[in-house]
């Protein structure tokens, strides 16, 4: 997938739901990994507030992200609509701390994209990816989520309110293509009972029947639907009679609400920034453990990117190299061939495999009582990986010998001991020329990183 962004400024205006007040949200192009911004134009020096799950502030009934007390509020629908459209990086300037909630879905967004058009770009969006499954619960919500493995984003919620009106739902999204038609229409909700607490915290100031369902699960006294009308300023001649949905439309899907929690589960998880190639399931979300799992995600991708250059071992796959073709390649012999398998060959770099055992001839002299593998062997065992990249290029590799010619920016980062197994990683800093050769290593144990260095030889016939 291509990261993407707006093939030309875009423009909305409406109110928002907790504050009431008008706001114009006007969306611009972006470059290249610019990802999602809001700038707070209505405030001196027009402060930035980036899509970061590590922005946010409070899910108090919406998502809010903040940086250097700057606010924006109920971010999650507009966020959906650009991660079902594929819009990676806009810069969205806002004149006021909330994004207008228009008809409580994210449609309205979605059309005003497709208007504009999207232009596709030439980097590609940085990809999540898990190998095995994870199982998430909020401890705090109780929210769970199963994450899957799969080839491209999929997601399912279920939604138990403990309600008769709404009954148990589940809504299921298994392309994103879909979104534009499947959610994105889905509209938020509230129960009748709720809005007098809600009108009190000071929130649903900007609330009408035309922006959000809501769902009546008893009849009110007389008199109780004016007072809390009266209390959010609004008019209303509805005459609740029944339990049900209080609007005068339809419900647009027979599960809507579930259909939502969708919706805001992928505008919360947009928060991460990242092409997620996984499967969701999420048994009663809400904001908080939205962003909460977005920030987990996040958090599991970094760590997972400092590991991406790491070589894979599977003692058990026919390595490209074994002992006996080494020898063939290299003038090193017992003991001091250093490296037993080479796993990785390509035109510019190289892996080899080191099995440390004690039976290593230099421990009986280094530290006998604590043995550690000399950090000088652990660069020759460099070198020798790095040269079965160069002796591939030449013929008659046993006619040449090779010879050092600077070792620069060599670290020690962790002893290594008999019982580890020490994967080298060499790779070609610039092509060989007149049989020189440069390269930069590195050797691991497991995840470790233990030694790197950078390598300058020389191939010399005899």
């Amino acid at each position: 997938m291509k990261q993407a962004t707006l093939k030309k400024s875009i423009e909305i205006v409406g109110k928002g739901l907790h504050t009431g007040k008008e706001t114009k949200v006007s969306m611009h192009p972006a470059i290249e990994n610019h990802g999602i911004v809001f700038c707070r134009t209505d405030i001196d020096k027009q402060p930035l507030i980036k899509a970061d799950p590590n922005n946010v502030l409070t899910t108090d009934h919406c998502t809010t992200l903040c940086k250097n007390d700057n606010k924006v509020s109920t971010v999650e629908h507009l966020l959906a609509a650009l991660r079902g459209t594929g819009v990676s990086n806009v810069l969205i300037n806002i004149d006021g701390e909330e994004v207008p909630i228009m008809d409580g879905s994210s449609l309205p967004f979605v059309h005003k994209i497709m208007e504009a058009g999207i232009e596709f770009q030439k980097q590609e969006q940085n990809v999540f990816e898990i190998d095995s499954p994870i199982f998430w619960k909020d401890p705090e919500t109780e929210s769970e989520f199963t994450i899957l493995p799969a080839e491209k984003f999929e997601i399912t919620t279920l939604v138990d309110f403990d309600s008769s009106v709404i009954g148990k739902q589940y809504a299921n999204l298994e392309n994103l293509e879909d979104f534009v038609h499947e959610i994105a229409p889905s509209r938020t909700f509230v129960f009748l009972h709720e809005l007098e607490a809600l009108a009190d915290a000071g929130l649903i100031k900007g609330g009408e029947l035309d922006n959000a369902l809501v769902f009546v699960e008893q009849v009110p006294e007389n008199g109780k639907l004016s007072a809390i009308a009266k209390k959010l300023q609004i008019s209303t001649d509805v005459e609740v009679k029944q339990t049900g949905i209080l609007n005068t439309t339809d419900l647009r899907f027979q599960n809507e609400v579930a259909r939502h929690k969708l919706l805001d589960v992928i505008g919360d998880l947009n928060l991460t920034g990242l092409d997620l190639r996984i499967k969701v399931i999420a048994k009663k979300p809400g904001h908080a453990s939205n962003t909460r799992l977005a920030k987990e995600l996040l958090k599991i991708y970094k760590a997972n990117r400092k590991l991406r250059g790491i070589p894979k071992y599977d003692p058990t796959k026919k390595p490209v190299n074994d002992i006996n073709e080494i020898a063939k390649k290299l003038q090193h012999r017992f003991p001091f061939l250093l490296i037993d398998k080479i796993i990785e060959l390509s035109d510019k770099h190289v892996v080899g495999v080191k099995n440390v055992t004690m039976n290593e001839p230099y421990f009986m002299g280094h530290f006998p009582d604590n043995p550690v593998m000399p950090g000088v062997l652990q660069i020759e065992a460099m070198a020798q990986t790095g040269g079965i990249l160069v002796m591939e290029n030449v013929e008659d590799p046993h006619d040449w010998d090779t010879f050092f010619l600077r070792i620069k920016n060599a670290l020690f980062r962790h002893p290594v001991l008999p019982g580890d197994t020490i994967l080298f990683k060499m790779e070609l800093i610039s092509p060989i020329r007149r049989g020189l050769c440069e390269m930069t290593g590195k050797a691991y144990v497991g995840n470790k990183l233990v030694c790197e260095a950078e390598l300058l030889a020389q191939i010399i016939r005899r």
